[in-house]
């Protein structure tokens, strides 16, 4: 049942914790960034199992004349949440994701976990699940996508009903 892989133990994949991230940016290749991120997500040892249609959507929460590419996927990783987002940080950072506020702004990739298990995390560096997915249809259709019944652990509602009871009125439209 287990692997022995240069001396080092593989658990089965039933061990491994369960994330969904959103992945998004409107500089460069869009596609691109998007497509560069989640290999270099796999490089390091990150396994993507679903993912969603990529999504050309409006910005939010800025005023931007660029529209942003969106996706989201679920992944297995050994990681924890805490090493899972240094991660996400080091592979925005790789593919020249510049953070000077923190305010929003252009970016040409952005890693957003936004669950992580089934799990409820709030501290200093990280809070999950994602404090604003239920706000952003540009989070909420590609998530609905891949996996709608999906317990939002605090709300207390799935992914679908979150979707139809947001407000956002940003532009949403399936690119790829």
């Amino acid at each position: 049942m287990y692997k022995f892989i240069s001396k080092l133990l593989i658990l089965p994949i039933k061990f491994m914790n369960e994330a969904f991230l959103a992945l998004g940016g409107n500089l460069g290749d869009r596609s691109a960034n998007i497509n560069a991120a989640k290999n270099e997500l796999k490089s390091h040892s990150i396994i993507i199992n679903r993912q969603s249609s990529i999504y050309e959507t409006e910005p939010w929460g800025m005023n931007s004349s660029l529209k942003f590419l969106n996706q989201c996927i679920y992944i297995k990783t050994f990681y924890s949440a805490s090493e899972l987002l240094s991660t996400c940080l080091e592979v925005e950072k790789k593919l020249g994701r510049q953070r000077k506020t923190s305010e929003y702004m252009e970016r040409s990739i952005d890693i957003d976990i936004l669950f992580f298990n089934h799990e409820i995390i709030f501290d200093k560096n990280i809070e999950i699940p994602h404090p604003r997915l239920h706000l952003r249809k540009f989070v909420l259709i590609p998530l609905v996508e891949i996996e709608p019944e999906l317990q939002h652990p605090v709300f207390k509602k799935c992914i679908r009903e979150l979707l139809e009871d947001c407000n956002d009125n940003c532009g949403v439209a399936r690119f790829l």
